[in-house]
């Protein structure tokens, strides 16, 4: 669907870009709104732009701003949206109320891959995927954004899904989907604070041409679905795996004990770990994050490359 039919606007740079076929990289925003507190946040989102330009790519930053759906947010917008102590939080099926109701929010892994999609964005760049929460066989709480994976044609470079998920179980849904799960430059699939999560990815590329090409031939083929491209953690950056996932169980006690489920869940326990943490987990998020957007960037040049 052409941007113009859903009322979607693009950056000058992004739209530019686009129409001369060079690379450009979706980042989404809710870590902007819930994912970092301020002023770290927007340090983090300048520095993620900052690492796609080096490699020769276009950042487009998405978020929704005063109901409307933007593909590369201007500087004065990424100021205003991490400031924001009002801004929510947009999954795939709220963007048309939230647009309707004029709101801003940061858009979630599953709204920015729709908005990409419809943008021609092809590559992506976030932290970690929504998955499979813990105890999802009595909650039912599986996070859309493996469903959008399972249907929207963007290739997601991530660091695993994120560690207070139930990594398996994520897996499983993800090979339901027939969505590849490709890790870069390991077998292992990375669990977020640390590269190493004890489960087999299943597919295995070593280099961004090797997925550019996959990229194209997976489009050819009409599979119909995106890609999960798993980054592990820089090695210097990761956290002590026995550590964290401690540190996830008392989290995750802590969520239960307080009722707190839903959209507000995943906010409510990275903000706990990074407590808990005294602030290691927040080192460890933004390594990961650019680590991510470097690597996105190496692809979309790859694929803007690849006939």
């Amino acid at each position: 669907m052409p941007a113009h039919e859903i009322a979607m606007e693009m950056g000058g740079e992004v739209a530019a870009a686009l129409a001369d076929g060079k690379p450009v990289v979706a980042l989404e925003s809710t870590i902007i709104t819930h994912g970092l507190p301020y002023p770290e946040n927007l340090a983090m989102a300048r520095g993620v732009e900052e690492v796609v330009r080096a490699r020769g790519a276009v950042p487009a930053t998405i978020a929704l701003v005063k109901g409307v759906p933007i593909v590369g947010l201007e500087p004065a917008q990424i100021e205003a949206l991490a400031s924001d102590k009002a801004a929510g939080k947009a999954s795939a099926r709220d963007l048309a109320v939230m647009m309707v109701r004029g709101e801003s929010a940061g858009t979630t892994v599953s709204s920015t891959m729709l908005l990409a999609e419809r943008a021609g964005i092809r590559v992506f760049a976030t932290g970690g995927i929504g998955g499979v929460h813990r105890g999802a066989e009595t909650t039912f709480d599986v996070s859309a954004d493996l469903i959008e994976l399972g249907r929207t044609g963007v290739a997601v470079v991530c660091a695993g899904s994120k560690s207070i998920l139930d990594i398996p179980k994520t897996l499983e849904v993800l090979e339901t989907q027939r969505v590849p799960v490709i890790a870069f430059g390991t077998d292992e699939f990375p669990a977020f604070y640390t590269p190493h999560s004890g489960h087999a990815a299943g597919l295995r590329l070593d280099s961004p041409d090797q997925i550019a090409r996959a990229m194209r031939l997976h489009q050819r083929l009409g599979v119909g679905t995106g890609m999960l491209i798993a980054n592990p953690i820089p090695a210097a950056a990761a956290l002590d795996a026995k550590a964290i996932e401690t540190t996830i169980a008392q989290a995750v006690a802590d969520a239960d004990r307080q009722g707190i489920g839903g959209k507000a869940l995943t906010p409510f326990l990275l903000a706990r770990i990074n407590e808990l943490t005294k602030g290691g987990s927040l080192t460890a998020n933004i390594a990961l994050v650019r680590n991510n957007a470097d690597l996105a960037a190496r692809i979309a040049v790859a694929l803007a490359a690849t006939p």
